[in-house]
């Protein structure tokens, strides 16, 4: 008899009890398996939520550098991947190789990685941000230091603008998030002139200048939450939309686009999930030489942003 998801859903529940495995989702994640999860997060939450975990097995439910991330973090912990080839373009753009290159020609450079980057590349930075902690950790750096920002282009862009500080940054964008055109929020704001646009800064400059909000997928479900509004038009991955939905139940939200729709997010399913618990795979280790220096990163990431 074929398992419905209902069927699914409760044998999931059953293992991760039973097993002892503590699920971690982003919000990108479908909205049955942000309802499986134990905790649901943007990225910088989920590494701390990995680092904090009350269990000794994790299981996260994201792209693959969110489950190096806390095989990074939780050394003595068993780190699982439903779907270890969920992955991320961008992430995958720069190579160690770009990284040395820049730091020979600005050996006083400053490297900082957005979180969103492979277990190596953390490995030969100095520290990590995301998308909410990026303006505040960035802030904190010696002012006369050249920084390197590697990747995303635009998030580098928006916080240069935000602090009135020159970076050097990767030439590499979020697929999704650079989709989005302004083209598109104004022809959605001429269909809904009440809404309010809430935009993530991995958009283009053009389309966070007719933001109402700009911010990290926790930032924008805050906004919603706390806002007396109830039209919004979001510019960023549509699984987002099923968190606010549940903290904001009754507001009407309008992707920015149609195809804001992350491929490698969703190929996460309640059948891997449950695969995975039952098998107790796939087990995601970082070699300790890379793990350690990009411990460091993600280290100093947390204690700055705290």
């Amino acid at each position: 008899m074929k398992q419905t998801d209902s069927m699914i859903r409760e044998r999931i529940l059953d293992l991760k009890k039973e097993r002892s495995v503590y699920i971690i989702a982003h919000y990108y994640q479908r909205p049955e398996i942000q309802d499986i999860a134990d905790f649901v997060g943007d990225s910088y939450a989920m590494a701390v939520a990995a680092k904090n975990a009350p269990l000794d097995t994790i299981l996260v439910a994201g792209v693959d550098f969110m489950a190096e991330s806390a095989a990074i973090l939780c050394p003595d912990k068993k780190v699982l991947s439903p779907e270890p080839k969920a992955t991320c373009p961008m992430a995958n753009s720069i190579t160690i190789a770009d990284v040395q290159n820049y730091k020979r020609s600005h050996p006083e450079a400053i490297i900082v990685s957005y979180v969103n980057t492979p277990a190596e590349i953390k490995a030969v930075t100095d520290i990590c941000v995301t998308s909410s902690n990026a303006a505040k950790i960035i802030a904190k750096l010696p002012q006369d230091a050249p920084i390197f920002f590697i990747p995303d282009e635009n998030l580098g862009q928006y916080i240069t603008s935000q602090l009135n500080r020159p970076m050097d940054m990767f030439p590499s964008r979020c697929p999704i998030h650079a989709a989005v055109t302004a083209a598109d929020i104004l022809q959605r704001k001429q269909e809904y002139p009440e809404a309010d646009i809430l935009i993530h800064p991995e958009c283009a400059p053009e389309v966070i200048a007719l933001a109402d909000f700009v911010g990290s997928t926790a930032g924008i479900v805050d906004y919603a939450a706390k806002s007396d509004k109830n039209q919004f038009i979001i510019g960023t991955e549509c699984g987002i939309m099923h968190r606010i939905n549940q903290v904001s139940p009754g507001k009407e939200l309008i992707l920015a686009k149609e195809e804001l729709i992350c491929p490698n997010m969703k190929s996460i399913t309640l059948d891997k999930i449950l695969y995975s618990l039952e098998a107790m795979e796939t087990v995601i280790s970082v070699p300790e030489a890379i793990r350690s220096r990009a411990a460091v990163a993600l280290g100093k990431m947390i204690a700055y942003a705290s």
